[in-house]
């Protein structure tokens, strides 16, 4: 069942293509609840993509669809890559969108890693 407010999963979305083998990506992590690859457009040195196995139209659809072994398995994943990307020191950006505003482009829940350089502010100052 969706999540209220947002579209059905889509397996025909990239992701879900990869997950399948469909498609290739440059993998460098892979368990029972989550795949991670390299970005085709990378925005900073090290740009990571996080995946689940699971469908998931977005963060709000996996932390409402999702079991807790799921969630707690997704999200160590997501640290261990980190981890062995060496990205802990000095740091990284771990970062999700969540619909057109926030220009989520595959409908498909993943967060992206950066890091190997100083990233900068997040969001310019608002406005007025």
């Amino acid at each position: 069942m969706p999540v209220s407010g947002l579209p059905p999963y889509d397996d025909g979305n990239i992701f879900a293509r990869i997950l399948r083998g469909e498609l290739p990506a440059k993998t460098i992590h892979e368990d029972e609840w989550a795949v991670a690859f390299h970005d085709i457009a990378p925005q900073a040195p090290v740009h990571v993509l996080v995946i689940p196995r699971g469908r998931y139209v977005s963060l709000a659809d996996f932390a409402g669809k999702a079991s807790e072994a799921e969630i707690a398995g997704f999200w160590r994943a997501v640290a261990k890559v980190a981890r062995d990307l060496g990205l802990e020191q000095p740091g990284y950006r771990t970062l999700s969108n969540m619909g057109e505003n926030a220009g989520q482009e595959v409908p498909h829940f993943h967060v992206h890693l950066f890091g190997g350089r100083p990233l900068g502010r997040m969001l310019s100052p608002a406005e007025g």
